[in-house]
């Protein structure tokens, strides 16, 4: 199927809700997967897999956004802690920035934490929250070609502590790989003042550039995490984690998203289905359409847009994306069978889904 001019008419007009309701569904995928793994696979392997996450998102974004945030002319150790607060604050999360001196500046994290959101924290590892800060916030230096700055841990949520808190110090030395993250709990940051903190320049970051940064920001986090899964733990064991964690977040947050979306649950069968699968789409920035009935509809995407800049991932990676829709679909109405028709997994640039409702035999008196 090709999608030619033509395609242009399907493109739907995004509202601040669908932009909302995929930022919740994916910020919910992200923390889904720290506990899933945590829990099937053990602290020490979430920890592998969140270091690594991190990393790559760090080699991704950070150095590249810097001119983006106004970052330049600061000092190494306030530049690093005002990426830190600057970006955050983008996605919505409640951060706090202090500096203290030119080679000393504090970021903090207090509760309730973003990315461990309500009941969750209370499943999440130590080794979560340390390899978050090995593969990011020890890599600072080594980015900003400074082998004298480093971070100071002083605090983190999993442990019953304030918050995650800490500081970029520039030594004035070169430090070994072991010394740019060390670890000093109990140290307090000084109170936050924000008229002293940073702020983004508004010319380059108007409201719509914002809501579109605050959709996204949930986004990267699975974009990047799901390769992760099948490139540490294989494609089967990966994907099923991911999928097993797509389907379960979908059909827990589905009540959700339709309240946000002025959707009523069950509405419209098959076709109320394909209706919100096309809205997500076009939140997610795909071209989109959607047509049908109540027992048959279909829906089409363009493209995969989470798949934007992975490196052939294996087909396990879309699958356990797709969990996501299956969850959705089981919550919207049991008795409808989703069909991928075409898809990344099998070699498609585009995504089709047919949509029918099950047929149920009735017992006779």
């Amino acid at each position: 199927m090709g999608y030619g001019p033509e395609f242009l008419k399907w493109k739907s007009e995004v509202t601040d809700s669908a932009l909302k309701a995929v930022a919740d569904l994916y910020h919910a995928f992200q923390t889904g997967l720290m506990l899933t793994i945590s829990l099937k696979r053990g602290a020490k392997d979430a920890g592998v897999w969140t270091k690594a996450l991190f990393r790559r998102q760090h080699k991704a974004k950070f150095l590249s956004s810097f001119e983006k945030l106004g970052l330049k002319e600061l000092s190494d150790a306030k530049a690093a802690a005002a990426y830190h607060y600057l970006s955050n604050k983008i996605g919505g999360v409640d951060v706090e920035y202090m500096a203290e001196s030119e080679s000393k500046a504090w970021v903090r994290f207090p509760p309730p934490r973003w990315i461990y959101p309500d009941a969750s924290i209370c499943g999440i590892p130590t080794e979560v929250s340390r390899g978050m800060l090995e593969g990011w916030y020890a890599e600072n230096g080594p980015s900003l070609q400074n082998s004298g700055l480093g971070f100071v841990c002083t605090a983190q949520t999993p442990d019953a502590q304030h918050g995650l808190a800490g500081y970029f110090l520039d030594y004035g030395r070169e430090l070994s790989t072991d010394e740019r993250l060390i670890f000093r709990p109990g140290e307090l940051p000084p109170p936050f003042d924000p008229d002293k903190a940073p702020e983004l320049p508004t010319e380059k970051w108007p409201q719509d550039r914002l809501d579109k940064a605050y959709r996204n920001y949930a986004m990267e986090y699975v974009r990047t995490g799901l390769p992760l899964l099948t490139e540490l733990f294989g494609p089967s064991d990966g994907g099923h984690l991911g999928r097993h964690t797509g389907f379960l977040i979908g059909a827990q947050l589905y009540q959700k998203v339709i309240r946000g979306l002025s959707l009523k649950r069950y509405a419209n069968g098959a076709l109320g289905l394909a209706t919100l699968i096309k809205i997500l789409g076009d939140a997610e920035g795909a071209l989109t359409s959607a047509s049908g009935d109540i027992d048959n509809a279909q829906v089409q995407w363009d493209s995969w847009r989470l798949g934007r800049g992975m490196n052939q991932p294996h087909p396990a990676v879309f699958e356990a994306w797709h969990g996501l829709i299956e969850g959705l679909a089981a919550s919207h109405d049991r008795f409808l069978i989703v069909e991928l028709v075409a898809s990344p997994a099998t070699g498609d640039d585009h995504i089709e889904w047919r949509i029918r409702r099950r047929r149920i035999n009735k017992k006779k008196d």
